[in-house]
């Protein structure tokens, strides 16, 4: 059996996959699982044991070019897929594998798929409230929604004690010690970021206790990174933007504990079974959890969250605000 998956543009996302590739090798004992993704994910994929190839996915979010998904679903022909998986809702997102002719094209129903795919489920929220859980439900056949299912897997990155010392050798870190990391980006906006004063105070009251603090995270998170060891006078080394996204993930792999914001480095760290809190605002820790019995989830549940906007509507950003530092210290 050989299966296409079209992946989620978003990091998280890719990682909340995960179960559904595990699931379908439950089911299918000889699986080659392949999967189509942006290159930026591909390193992300490459920890995961159950992924075979990794073919790119050029288009970047809310670019069309037609004539292009054509002409890759045309040379993706000669790979004789016996069925995809599309995991985004959009239309434009099952275009690659109809022209690619794979058989059996499966998805949920929406935004006018009748004819690119040809086994459709619908979407039932209440029953399945996880994104993770609605991937997976797609390994499953259309009519089972009413079926017990078994728990749901935990995804799992692997990382080597040689891939972390050569990330910390490659950066000139030290390789005996274990940090504290700290993610402090959120790729999709501001509202789902913890204030760096907070990552500071925070990053000084655990350098008191003599716990090296690393701030990691892409260069877009760079200045940020900044801010934050600036604010922190220096306590916390700031990562940001030094890294590849392999390196980043080998570094979280060695940490004591991660502190991150609902982001894509939040599901690496449950990934790789770090202890972790995980900080909520805008979005919602029912639909995105950290799959990880060593996650701790941290929200307010402000009477106006989730939001899910990337800058808060209010201008109050109490969802975040009032999550002070002597919370999170005192749940680590």
């Amino acid at each position: 059996m050989k299966i296409l998956i079209v992946a989620p543009s978003w990091i998280g996302d890719t990682i909340l996959a995960q179960p559904l590739f595990m699931r379908l090798h439950e089911l299918h004992s000889n699986l080659a699982l392949e999967v189509l993704a942006p290159a930026w994910s591909a390193p992300i994929l490459a920890r995961m044991p159950e992924v075979r190839r990794v073919h790119d996915n050029p288009f970047a979010h809310g670019d069309f070019n037609l004539l292009a998904r054509r002409r890759l679903g045309r040379e993706l022909r000669g790979e004789a897929f016996d069925a995809a998986i599309v995991l985004p809702n959009s239309w434009k997102s099952a275009l690659v594998p109809y022209f690619a002719g794979i058989p059996l094209r499966i998805g949920y129903a929406g935004e006018g798929r009748i004819g690119l795919l040809n086994r459709r489920h619908a979407l039932e929220p209440a029953a399945l409230p996880q994104l993770a859980q609605r991937y997976a439900r797609l390994a499953e056949a259309v009519d089972s929604i009413s079926s017990p299912r078994p728990p749901l897997p935990q995804p799992h990155l692997s990382s080597t004690p040689a891939h972390q010392l050569a990330a910390r050798l490659s950066l000139g870190l030290p390789v005996d010690v274990l940090p504290a990391v700290f993610c402090p980006g959120a790729e999709f906006g501001p509202a789902k970021r913890w204030p760096a004063r907070h990552y500071a105070e925070l990053a000084r009251r655990l350098a008191a206790e003599d716990l090296p603090v690393w701030l990691v995270g892409s260069d877009k998170d760079r200045a940020l990174g900044d801010e934050i060891a600036q604010l922190a006078q220096h306590t916390a080394l700031n990562l940001c933007g030094r890294t590849t996204l392999e390196q980043a993930l080998d570094l979280i792999a060695g940490a004591r504990l991660v502190v991150s914001n609902d982001s894509g480095l939040m599901h690496v760290a449950a990934a790789l079974d770090r202890p972790l809190i995980a900080l909520y605002g805008s979005s919602s820790p029912s639909y995105t959890p950290p799959l990880s019995s060593r996650a701790k989830i941290l929200t307010l549940n402000a009477d106006c969250s989730p939001c899910f906007k990337r800058v808060c509507p209010l201008g109050h950003f109490k969802c975040l605000e009032h999550l002070t530092p002597d919370t999170v210290l005192q749940q680590l």
